[in-house]
């Protein structure tokens, strides 16, 4: 007999006294709690009106399936097609999960990137908003400065737009107390060098010979990479550097940190210089002005002057020794002397021999009174400041020889040498006789060597093109060694701007990567060179 309820032959049969039904203890007792009355009759039922019934023990019979081989086999073919329908069911939900995380991670990339381009849309608005903020409150401050400063001196103050009778702009010019400003400076200036002695403290051959890379400090955007310029403040050990992104920084090598960053010009910035003790810093662009920062006491740096007398590209930026007036040279053909106060273009020069050539460098000598610049005709121009003859200041020499654009000028501290540099190399000319002297050409033809600069003391000079290498300054007669060759870790093959350190401490190096590189001893050796 089997169950009423699994149609299944009982294990331990039970009888129902009312029904007679016969039923598997355990599903009738399992039923009769849960519900209280008979599965097939639906009369109530308690655990009292079952009965146990004795029986022999039951062994199951074999399904019939399993009595014979074919029987088998098909339980198996029966089994396997379930278990191929089933994994059949399963890659179709694995296909559909495939194609909502696809669809899914589509939506989220979607999703960042419309929000990266309102952040960059958000932060462009910002910075046109703050430029314009800064643009105009500041030019008529700086105008008023200008018209204040003209009418103490008894002068009439000239508008920045006035035009002369030949269409240019009319300037102050370089008046008598300015020049003679710039001679006492000079002749002080020319009296410590004749008492100049090489610092104790100059690091030695043997330390430059053993620098190496000590800090890579990415200090600019990677989107438009390039360190175009740097300067150094000695002082505080600053150095600023210009940025093909448009940006110059402010960077405390001391303690690696950044200390401003100066956004405001619409190209990259080609120049850089600290002036007043970096209290103020100068900076040229490729978007035709020069702007003037003020450092605040918060460490920031904010625009105090946006100068636009170039009409082309402004290329170089040097600071007069007397740090009130400095000098930009442009693609214009024109190089500009403004008073750093005031932010006042005195005078504005241009060659009269009748060479459409742009300057493409420029650098003061140690001593003031002699700025030399450099053309992008390969021709290298010194001009002699304080001779004012007409506004028109007279060009002294000419030193040719280059081939390509001069794209650095540096003055020794000696007063008698100047370095020039070139897509052909270096060049030294000895001022006393007007005549070059030496020529390095360390790279080949297609390579330019981009930055050449003494340090302070007139003892070493570097110059940077596809690496970093510097000798050691001797006289006309006497050869220029070179000592130590550092490697290009940009790996950009550009090295543009190479500057020493306080006593040739260290070597900042900027190139066409974002990074600020300085070379130098390790501390522990530095301590020990210096005990």
């Amino acid at each position: 007999m089997n169950c009423s309820i699994s149609g299944e032959v009982p294990e331990e049969p039970v009888v129902s006294k009312s029904s007679g039904l016969l039923f598997e203890k355990r599903l009738i007792e399992r039923h009769i709690s849960d519900f209280g009355k008979c599965p097939i009759t639906g009369d109530p039922m308690t655990m009292d009106d079952i009965v146990p019934v004795k029986t022999g023990k039951i062994v199951k019979p074999r399904p019939m399936q399993t009595a014979s081989i074919p029987g088998m086999l098909g339980m198996f073919q029966i089994e396997w097609d379930g278990l191929m329908l089933s994994n059949f069911a399963l890659e179709q939900q694995l296909h559909t999960a495939r194609q909502e995380l696809s669809h899914a991670l589509y939506q989220h990339d979607a999703a960042c990137r419309v929000i990266a381009r309102l952040k960059k849309e958000r932060d462009e608005a910002r910075e046109l908003l703050a430029q314009a903020e800064r643009q105009i409150p500041m030019s008529v401050a700086a105008q008023d400065t200008v018209n204040a400063a003209a009418l103490s001196n008894g002068k009439r103050a000239i508008e920045d737009g006035e035009m002369g009778p030949d269409g240019k702009r009319v300037r102050q010019g370089i008046s008598n107390s300015i020049i003679s400003e710039l001679t006492d400076c000079n002749a002080a200036l020319s009296q410590q060098r004749k008492k100049r002695q090489i610092p104790s403290t100059l690091a030695p051959i043997d330390a430059v010979e053993s620098y190496t890379q000590l800090t890579v400090n990415p200090l600019h955007k990677t989107n438009k990479p390039g360190i175009l310029s740097l300067d150094i403040l000695y002082s505080k050990d600053l150095i600023a550097t210009a940025g093909a992104d448009s940006n110059a920084v402010v960077f405390d090598r001391s303690s690696g940190q950044v200390v401003s960053t100066l956004s405001g010009h619409s190209k990259k910035v080609t120049s850089v210089k600290f002036a007043a003790e970096g209290e103020l810093v100068v900076t040229g662009s490729a978007d035709k002005t020069v702007r003037v920062w003020r450092g605040s006491e918060g460490g920031d740096f904010d625009c105090r002057h946006i100068l636009k007398d170039h009409t082309a590209e402004v290329q170089a930026v040097t600071v007069h020794a007397t740090n009130n007036y400095f000098v930009t040279a442009s693609l214009d053909n024109t190089w500009c002397f403004y008073e750093l106060s005031s932010g006042l273009c005195l005078t504005q020069v241009e060659d009269t021999s009748g060479s459409a050539e742009g300057y493409t460098s420029a650098a003061f000598h140690p001593d003031g009174l002699i700025l030399g610049t450099g053309t992008s005709g390969a021709v290298v121009k010194i001009w002699d400041v304080k001779i004012a003859i007409g506004n028109v200041q007279s060009n002294v020499a000419k030193f040719d020889g280059h081939i390509g654009a001069v794209t650095a000028i540096s003055f020794s501290e000696n007063g008698y040498f100047l370095a020039t540099a070139a897509q052909d190399g270096v060049k030294l000319w000895d001022l006393r006789r007007l005549k070059n002297f030496r020529t390095f050409a360390p790279y080949d033809e297609n390579t330019p060597t981009q930055s050449v600069e003494f340090d302070h003391s007139g003892s070493y000079l570097a110059l940077g093109g596809s690496d970093i290498r510097v000798y050691q300054v001797a006289n006309v007669k006497s050869e220029w060694n070179c000592i130590k060759t550092f490697p290009d870790l940009s790996g950009t093959g550009k090295i543009t701007s190479v500057k020493f350190g306080p006593d040739a401490k260290y070597v900042a190096v900027g190139s066409m990567d974002r990074n600020l590189r300085v070379f130098g001893l390790p501390e522990e050796q530095d301590d020990q060179s210096e005990t």
